[in-house]
């Protein structure tokens, strides 16, 4: 087999040091050595590390995707090693000879062969905003915990106020709670807090806020809601960071967010994950793919045995899924079309999965080439084929029992 670098490095990296095998050509032509020393994961033992290998002069260094341990490594090497960072699934060593040992030294020698594929690692600027906006993902997932936690609680008390309220934290809903913590428990007092159309549920809102509300409650419920109030401050942080670390992609958030279903928290995601860089996906295919947004293959004696979706990159998924969600929502857009015509034949969670990829496409297609989103339209299936179409509502209409003649309309 072909030798791509002759002189490679493989790191295993763990929590506390990593492993590192170098591989450099030996005193007989065609016949390589390979020397495993280990480093400490901290910063002075990292640079220390890296002097060592520019005093090697290797081409190349491959280190696994272990959980967080390799970034100190990666960042403090990259700019002055050629480095290589590799899925672990795709470097993964045989059963029964795997230790940190042999581990660095396949990689190694899977670099020098070239038999890896690179991961994409953002550049600073991205990685800080990618910081920003996976944390505020977190914490909205949290906010919706303590709610639901604040919800299963209320159970306990007889207390149904969620039963009539769309919101927990609603302006009409949070003062009942205040006032219940407070000590009111008449629900006829409580219900005079309703505001605006929340007036019309008075009825409903006197018997939902009949219960046992006692004072381990009034505690239990202020903690939830004081825990509730930091959390929406922080994600107002959030926001106002991600504001400012957007700006020199501000023209690609304008632009993303005219394709329907995707809004400014949803393009900043897309931005934060892929970089806006779309020259790293060599086609739209590339990253769809890269995204886990389109179907895998795994084909055997011409038998395609699953086309089930790979694993990708779960925050951009969960990001797309709420465009995709709220695209199928829309009135009068191809997406909305596109999914109804898609889920009566394959089911909602594959129409799901399409828009998804339909969304990421048009992403590629505009970051890449400066192209602008123009919808083809609600009626873009009629207009592809105006015959098929034709065919069809002439077919239904027989079936229904009708004489049907067509006559074309004045121009």
């Amino acid at each position: 087999m072909d030798i791509v670098h002759e002189r490679s490095v493989g790191m295993d990296i763990s929590k506390r040091d990593a492993k590192v095998c170098l591989r450099v050509p030996g005193k007989v032509r065609g016949q390589f050595t390979s020397t495993v020393t280990t480093w400490g994961a901290t910063t002075n033992q990292i640079l220390a590390l890296r002097t060592f290998l520019e005093e090697q002069n290797v081409t190349v260094v491959v280190m696994e995707s272990t959980s967080d341990y390799w970034k100190p490594f990666y960042y403090l090497l990259e700019g002055s090693l050629p480095l290589m960072l590799v899925n672990a699934k795709h470097a993964k060593n045989l059963p029964g000879r795997k230790t940190d040992v042999s581990d660095a030294a396949w990689l190694a020698q899977l670099g020098a062969h070239g038999l890896l594929r690179a991961s994409f690692v953002p550049p600073e600027p991205i990685r800080e905003l990618r910081d920003l906006t996976r944390a505020r993902a977190v914490t909205v997932q949290d906010r919706t915990r303590e709610l639901h936690r604040l919800e299963k609680f209320l159970e306990s008390t007889g207390i149904k106020l969620s039963g009539v309220v769309s919101e927990l934290t609603g302006v009409s809903s949070k003062a009942m709670l205040e006032a219940l913590i407070m000590g009111e428990r008449d629900p006829q007092v409580l219900a005079q807090f309703a505001r605006a159309s929340m007036r019309s549920k008075i009825p409903e809102l006197t018997e939902a806020l009949t219960g046992m509300f006692g004072d381990h409650h009034a505690f239990m419920v202020r903690i939830h809601l004081d825990r509730i109030d930091q959390l929406d401050q922080t994600i107002k942080d959030f926001t106002k960071r991600v504001e400012t670390m957007i700006e020199p992609f501000r023209a690609a958030r304008e632009a993303l967010i005219t394709i329907p279903g995707v809004s400014s928290l949803v393009a900043d995601v897309i931005i934060a994950e892929t970089g806006a860089d779309m020259s790293v996906f060599p086609t739209s295919a590339h990253l769809a793919s890269w995204a886990g947004v389109c179907p895998g293959s795994n084909e055997s004696a011409g038998r395609i045995k699953s086309t089930k979706i790979m694993p990708g990159n779960k925050y951009l998924k969960a990001a797309l899924g709420i465009a995709a969600m709220s695209a199928s929502r829309s009135k009068n857009t191809y997406l909305s079309v596109k999914y109804r015509r898609i889920a009566g034949r394959r089911g909602r969670v594959k129409a799901i999965v399409a828009i998804e990829h339909v969304i990421l496409t048009a992403t590629w297609h505009m970051l890449a080439n400066g192209e602008i989103y123009q919808d083809p339209g609600a009626d873009y299936y009629l207009k592809r084929d105006p015959e098929q179409a034709k065919s069809r509502a002439i077919r239904q209409l027989k079936t229904l029992g009708y004489e049907v003649s067509i006559t074309p309309a004045a121009a």
